[in-house]
């Protein structure tokens, strides 16, 4: 009869001859187990988003000093733990009487990715529990509890993976408050959702269809490609050529809202990462890019390089800038992301309810400064990547009170996006929603939520 893989903890270390004590070697797989401990633990504790801590990372055995494939690992664990971060924590809590221990370091997050990986990953369940263990030796804090952390995740694995319930991945007021916005079963729809790993979106300038294939896609409704495998995407067909760039379907939407822009000149204000700037530009508008983040202007710069497109990229706070009004104004605020948390499970447990208030006053003082922007005739687009009615329907409402009679709505019509009707709302506003876009394969579903507001200035 074949045994089950024995699990194993790490030696170590052993004396040499002279009864020195020399370090043991780091076992196959340590580092990137390390790393995604400290990015997850940098969500959790310091509320550090996960994609900055990857930019930020410069220790010399942190994430840079990591070949590409153990980064692509130690983002994957992260990521995963952080999906399922929910179930996760009761899984563990549930094994642990007395709680966590305190001045444990990261106790938390080695549990959490060591049970994510056996769980949820196809990491073996052994090798899993064994880095683990790795890990918390390895840590000055944590090392007193490395016979803890094989006892639990033991334990964890031996019951086996729990399937998704719904709002058990995510902190209860959120969950809280997109059932009363939404009602429960599609509170529920939107959470199963954010469970599911997204697929790669790409808007291709054009010949959706035939990018669909060479890539191994689907072309998507309003002209995207869906990978359900990405892969490294610098070494993706057309990448260098400049024939795509990535950016979420539901991201893509608001910027079609303008029409033909050929000829027009458009201002994207909190422009970057770009995606949007870039719609605009190949849309055939004359561009003006405004962020206040130079370094991030400068990477907008180098994709719309690569694109073969154009823009004046302008430094400056949205609020206060000074550029002769356009034909076109597109606001993507700053918001709470709630709406992207399937790409970036990390916002579920970095905001706090109170950042939506904060975060809406910005918003109307953005919408106030985008109105002077404006020609008399001409469109503003406001958009945000929230599920919080109070960053889009309700600012939206607010706006139109401040603004009575210069402002009106233009209807979105589901005519405009074609297999995007339910996203469409009786108030010509457009809400996209995680649970939206279905597919028979369930890596091909889904968008991140989105809400836009088309305006006619008069």
């Amino acid at each position: 009869m074949t045994r089950p893989p024995a699990f194993r903890t790490p030696t170590p270390g052993r004396r040499s001859m002279g009864g020195t004590q020399r370090p043991a070697p780091e076992p196959v797989g340590f580092g990137p187990r390390r790393v995604a401990v400290r990015l997850v633990e940098g969500v959790l504790s310091r509320s550090r988003p996960l994609d900055g801590a990857l930019e930020a990372e410069h220790d010399p055995t942190g994430f840079r000093a990591l070949d590409e494939r153990d980064r692509a690992l130690a983002r994957a664990i992260a990521g995963s733990t952080l999906r399922r971060f929910g179930t996760l924590r009761s899984l563990i809590a549930a094994k642990l009487e007395k709680g966590l221990p305190k001045k444990a370091g990261p106790l938390e997050a080695i549990l959490a990715t060591g049970a994510a990986q056996a769980l949820f990953m196809d990491t073996p369940a052994h090798t899993a529990v064994d880095l683990a263990v790795a890990c918390a030796r390895a840590d000055p804090d944590a090392r007193h509890f490395s016979g803890l952390v094989n006892a639990v995740l033991r334990g964890i694995v031996a019951e086996g993976a729990p399937e998704p319930t719904p709002g058990a991945d995510l902190p209860a007021w959120l969950y809280s408050r997109w059932t009363r916005a939404y009602g429960a079963e599609t509170a529920a729809a939107i959470a199963l959702r954010l469970s599911v790993e997204p697929a790669l979106d790409l808007t291709v300038k054009s010949d959706p269809a035939g990018w669909a294939e060479t890539l191994g896609g689907v072309a998507l409704p309003t002209g995207g490609v869906r990978l359900a495998q990405g892969g490294r995407v610098a070494q993706l067909a057309g990448f260098d050529d400049g024939e795509w760039w990535v950016q979420d379907a539901a991201a893509a939407l608001p910027a079609r809202l303008f029409g033909d822009l050929q000829g027009k000149r458009a201002i994207d204000l909190c422009a970057a990462p770009g995606g949007k700037t870039a719609q605009l530009a190949a849309a055939g508008a004359e561009v003006v890019a405004v962020d206040k983040s130079a370094e991030r202007l400068r990477r907008l710069s180098d994709n719309l390089s690569r694109l073969k497109l154009s823009a004046e990229a302008q430094v400056g706070d949205a609020a206060g800038v000074s550029l002769e009004p356009a034909d076109a104004v597109l606001l993507d605020a700053p918001c709470s992301a709630t709406g992207t948390i399937r790409r970036h499970p990390d916002v579920a447990w970095m905001k706090r309810e109170s950042d939506i208030a904060t975060l809406a006053k910005l918003q109307a003082r953005l919408l106030d400064a985008a109105l002077r922007l404006v020609k008399p005739g001409g469109l503003l687009v406001y958009c945000t990547c929230s599920l919080e009615p109070e960053e889009g329907e309700h600012q939206i409402a607010a706006f139109l009170a401040r603004a009575a009679g210069r402002v009106a709505v233009e209807p979105v019509t589901e005519a405009e996006l074609p297999g995007y009707g339910e996203a469409v709302g009786s108030d010509g506003f457009l809400r996209t929603l995680p649970s939206h876009l279905a597919a028979d394969d369930p890596r091909l579903a889904g968008l991140d939520g989105f809400f836009a507001a088309r305006l006619r200035v008069g």
